[in-house]
């Protein structure tokens, strides 16, 4: 029997996550409290977004949900909060943000809250929170037609990776004479244990309760899964090893690993950890 063995929410992007036992799906994707995975987003002084590829210390910014904040920590830094209400639309200052080929309205959040980043990064930057006019459609090219939005994910709404992958790699790392890697490497949304390596790949739908995901597109992996996320430093990187049976020629040639996924059914319904999943393959 399959079931959903990790839930993680990332309200900043290439920020660290937050563990859960229970999320509501939507097709924005992941929700916990009213809050969205991927709402935030770091971008420079153009607006252009910053990540782990060329910043690894935001893995160490960690966030933690309060009754109406969003508590950041990171190393040598104060504690920060962020309200977790809505800004006046009227009024809220925004910006022009660039997420890859996507330029979009957000929400500019405060001075104060710039400064923390700048100084724990070292480089001007600010935290911009989508904009609710925006709207940032999937690439339907993937979708089978399928009108699917994300907020400021790189490309999806939900990631999924099948536990027996990160097993099956491990294994591969460890005959090679190198350390097992946790799952935060792949910094997924949903875990599902309980059917083969890499099966996730040929699933036409994962069906728990009243949600139906459709995974859509193999997910090319960049030089993140190389940040220890515990550390924000890079190495040891699994690249190589995957290079050698995770290549898909669907994707360019991309090093793949997990699927990007849709809701097609259940917007709104929850999910919890241990939840029995059914997963109808594609053949």
């Amino acid at each position: 029997m399959a079931i959903l063995s990790e839930i993680t929410l990332y309200p900043i992007k290439s920020c660290g996550g937050i563990a859960l036992q229970t999320a509501t799906l939507t097709r924005a994707g992941l929700m916990s409290e009213q809050i969205y995975d991927r709402e935030w987003m770091v971008v420079d002084a153009a607006g252009n977004y910053l990540t782990q590829r060329e910043h690894p210390k935001l893995a160490l910014v960690t966030p933690r949900l309060k009754r109406d904040t969003l508590e950041l920590r990171a190393p040598g830094m104060l504690r920060l909060e962020i309200p977790l209400g809505l800004p006046d639309p009227e009024t809220a200052p925004t910006l022009t943000v660039q997420v890859w080929d996507d330029t979009l309205p957000a929400y500019d959040c405060d001075a104060l809250t710039a400064a923390w980043f700048g100084n724990y990064l070292g480089v001007p930057c600010r935290l911009v929170r989508f904009h609710p006019s925006a709207l940032r459609l999937v690439s339907p090219k993937w979708t089978g037609g399928v009108e699917a939005t994300t907020l400021f994910s790189d490309g999806y709404p939900i990631l999924v990776i099948g536990a027996g992958s990160l097993r099956d790699l491990n294994e591969r790392l460890e005959r090679a004479g190198r350390a097992a890697l946790p799952m935060n490497r792949f910094r997924p949304n949903l875990v599902v244990d309980g059917i083969d390596a890499y099966e996730e790949d040929y699933v036409d739908t994962f069906r728990a309760g009243e949600v139906v995901l459709k995974p859509v597109k193999p997910c090319p992996r960049c030089p993140v899964p190389s940040i220890d996320q515990a550390t924000g430093e890079p190495g040891p990187d699994p690249l190589d090893i995957l290079q050698g049976y995770r290549a898909k020629p669907e994707v360019d040639g991309g090093i793949c690993f997990g699927m990007n996924s849709i809701l097609l059914e259940g917007d709104g319904h929850a999910v919890r950890v241990g939840q029995e999943v059914h997963a109808e393959l594609a053949f």
